[in-house]
């Protein structure tokens, strides 16, 4: 918590510095809920659930242009993730993981591994703000692409399905801690006064960069446990809601 603050701090002070030398920026906040899932290259490990999350941040927005900005901000996500399925006879995707048990290395068939993430995001990209007249109050913009660069800060398990059960375990050391999205967003934005703008829309988000990395899996029943290259990426909706400045 005092890490987030603190970035939460330093953010702030650079963007009112920012906007009190170039009129061209904008400087806003946003809380959006999202929804978000795990896509994987592997059919026997299955993206099977999805996570209700939140997204928290700072937006800054510079224009170079009447109706085009780039973005930038600073962002944390909580509750990324989703549920994989183990199509399996026995899988260890988290061979790493600091367990409460070493029951819980190794899963059966149909065990359901839920991955809770938090992230530090950096997003970049460009945006489009138009509307149907200087004097109206109403505009819509689109952010086509957004890229977002992310740093893993907590990461959490469940594992569900099967008779040991268990929840809440650090599984840090089997996820990937820096990620890589693109993403695209659409909404509108409603001015209030000449300094401060609501704004709600929808927003894409699909990772480039793996979660989970090698896996270890028994692929025939009896068989060793072989390690198995499987890629696992999170895909998200969110509904951004925020004020500009």
């Amino acid at each position: 918590m005092k890490k987030l603050l603190l970035a939460l701090g330093l953010f702030v002070c650079c963007q009112e510095f920012v906007s009190a030398q170039d009129q061209n920026f904008r400087f806003g906040v946003q809380v959006s809920p999202t929804w978000s899932w795990l896509n994987t290259s592997d059919k026997k490990l299955d993206g099977s659930g999805a996570n209700l999350g939140l997204k928290l941040g700072m937006l800054g927005e510079f224009y170079f242009a009447p109706r085009y900005a780039i973005v930038t901000g600073l962002g944390f996500g909580f509750n990324q993730g989703g549920t994989i399925q183990n199509g399996y006879p026995q899988a260890s995707l988290w061979k790493d993981a600091d367990l409460s048990d070493e029951r819980y290395r190794v899963v059966d068939q149909d065990a359901k591994l839920h991955y809770r993430l938090r992230y530090i995001e950096i997003p970049f990209g460009l945006k489009l703000r138009g509307g149907t007249g200087e004097d109206n109050p109403l505009k819509y913009y689109a952010e086509i692409p957004i890229f977002t660069l992310g740093f893993v800060t907590k990461a959490l398990g469940d594992i569900r399905g099967t008779d040991n059960n268990t929840e809440d375990e650090d599984i840090r050391d089997d996820v990937k801690g820096l990620s890589l999205a693109w993403g695209l967003g659409a909404g509108i934005e409603y001015e209030f006064a000449s300094s401060t703008t609501a704004f709600a829309g929808f927003a894409f988000q699909q990772q480039f960069t793996d979660v989970t990395g090698t896996v270890r899996v028994q692929k025939t029943m009896g068989a060793d446990l072989v390690d198995e290259k499987s890629k696992a990426s999170i895909g998200l909706f969110s509904l951004r809601l925020g004020v500009f400045f």
